[in-house]
């Protein structure tokens, strides 16, 4: 058995991808030739968001010795036992990176560890928690002196897939990325709009390229299957074209207009999106992932059919899907919504102001076009636009300075 155990709580896909890989890259550098002694385990829980690929994800991350998917948490959480029955070392850390922040405190009295939680924009637990690594100052201003001891200012994980991940370099291409959504209720509204958007744009300069990053849940089929006027009724109301899959590679797109779209299968898809010019994204996690990348985003939410935006999580989302009357549901809900609307895209969110657009409402290509066109035009908006996005996030480094985190309360056991 291991000297030490590090067990690292995390959930979504987001997640996994942007906090937990490069926390573990920078803990097994650290380690150096103390590896052996450390054991660094992984047990997910539930989030929204999941695609189902979270194990297979993190077990291909080689510095992690064993992972445990979210189906198998609460009883974890609640009784102390893993599905396999996983023994524990005396010594341990219990590291948070993503998920409910009580879990960590629940989990790390029950094995007698000492508890590191990551937090972006809020800390909570202050006294059950031995050490908070924060994405930002304003995080510990809104202490009481008593625990500012407790926090350390390590700056934004997410910027670690900017920094360490992707190239930042130029792109030669002028490149657009369209992400219209992985669930149904987005799918049917935004791939008509985005295909229709980029076919205009397309008409205009020629020399424009587009890619689609395919979500792990995604099948090129459905995909495809969502340009089709027989199959979804809003692609005549768009005005997109229906689409043909070519057999080649990469996989693309090619409408009756000439615009062929490349399909990006590769997960994540930082590499190629961060040489986009800019980015059209349904609401949800996409923004936050584009905006840890500093790509300019336009977020679009089309109301052309109140009741085909059904992906609510919680509540709402269980009434607008409900049999007979999900649809009245729906129309309800989207209608409430569009009237108490706040800052949607997380950029914005960030910010506390809109500094990407929002585009809310019935949305029409060729208006879209025009202002995508706009500002492929004027590159210092886009520039403008980038500055923005990234001086909203925290600075990079995070993943070595939670990772000296780590080593010092190791080091406190010793």
């Amino acid at each position: 058995m291991p000297k030490f155990d590090i067990l690292i709580l995390s959930n979504g896909p987001g997640e996994v991808t942007t906090w937990l890989r490069p926390v573990v890259k920078a803990l097994h550098q650290q380690l150096g030739d103390r590896q052996t002694q450390v054991r660094i385990s992984v047990i997910l829980s539930p989030c929204s968001h999941a695609t189902g690929k979270e194990v297979d994800i993190v077990s291909s991350y080689p510095q992690v010795d064993r992972v445990q998917g979210a189906e198998s948490f609460f009883p974890f959480l609640l009784r102390g036992t893993t599905v396999n029955h996983w023994d524990w070392s005396s010594k341990g850390i219990v590291l948070f990176l993503g998920g409910d922040q009580f879990f960590p405190v629940i989990i790390g009295k029950r094995l007698g560890y000492k508890t590191i939680v990551y937090a972006e924009w809020e800390a909570r637990w202050h006294n059950f928690i031995d050490k908070f690594a924060v994405m930002k100052p304003e995080v510990v201003t809104k202490l009481s002196p008593k625990y500012a001891h407790k926090f350390t200012v390590v700056g934004d994980l997410m910027a670690e897939a900017r920094e360490n991940e992707t190239s930042q370099a130029s792109s030669p291409r002028e490149l657009i990325g369209i992400l219209p959504g992985s669930k149904r209720a987005k799918l049917s509204q935004g791939v008509p709009l985005t295909l229709a958007i980029a076919e205009y744009i397309h008409s205009k300069r020629s020399q424009t390229q587009f890619i689609i990053p395919i979500a792990p849940t995604l099948h090129v089929k459905t995909l495809v299957d969502f340009a089709n006027p027989e199959k979804n009724p809003l692609v005549d109301r768009f005005g997109s074209h229906p689409v043909k899959l070519l057999d080649t590679q990469p996989l693309k797109l090619k409408t009756i207009t000439g615009l062929t779209i490349e399909l990006i299968t590769t997960h994540p898809a930082y590499e190629t999106l961060s040489q986009c010019s800019i980015c059209l994204t349904t609401v949800g996690a996409n923004t936050a992932e584009l905006g840890s990348l500093g790509v300019p985003i336009i977020v679009l939410l089309p109301t052309q059919q109140l009741d085909a935006m059904r992906a609510w999580d919680g509540l709402p989302g269980l009434l607008a899907n409900f049999p007979l009357f999900g649809s009245a549901f729906a129309k309800i809900i989207n209608w409430l919504f569009l009237r108490r609307k706040g800052l949607l895209a997380w950029p914005n969110i960030w910010a506390q102001q809109e500094i990407v657009p929002e585009l809310v409402g019935k949305l029409h290509p060729p208006e879209v076009g025009g202002m995508v066109i706009n500002y492929l035009q004027n590159p210092e908006k886009l520039h403008h636009m980038r500055t923005q996005i990234q001086s909203a996030r925290g600075e990079a480094g995070a993943a070595d300075k939670i990772a000296n985190l780590v080593m010092e309360q190791l080091g406190s056991w010793e």
